[in-house]
């Protein structure tokens, strides 16, 4: 009976630290929200700016930067857009914003993933 109870702690206690270690691994939970990687359709607020009934905001996707334009919305830098797109359009030119944009993604809806 004394062989089986401290072989029953001995297992109990190998879980416990195997489980502990796993949690410190890189990738558990927290970690692996952060990791995720974003879909082609959204990306992180860098700049934005309103004219003409459009927030024009330019996103970053892993590394790389490309702008959409949507109807008006309020964003911050930093926030997370997720957008349906619409028309891409290459060489457009503003006339408000008196800038051309090489492509820029004209999107029907955007939304700030939470």
């Amino acid at each position: 009976m004394k062989l089986s109870f401290l072989s029953l702690i001995a297992l109990v206690t190998c879980l416990f630290f195997q489980s502990t270690l796993s949690m410190a691994q890189p990738g558990y939970a927290q970690g692996a929200a952060s990791s995720e990687k974003m879909t082609d359709n959204e990306g992180i607020v860098v700049d934005f700016m309103d004219a003409a009934g459009y927030t024009y905001m330019e996103l970053q996707n892993s590394g790389h930067k490309f702008w959409i334009a949507a109807p008006t919305t309020q964003v911050n830098k930093g926030d997370h857009i997720r957008f349906s797109q619409s028309m891409v359009m290459t060489n457009f030119t503003s006339k408000t914003l008196n800038r051309t944009f090489g492509t820029i993604i004209f999107v029907s809806s955007t939304e700030v993933k939470k």
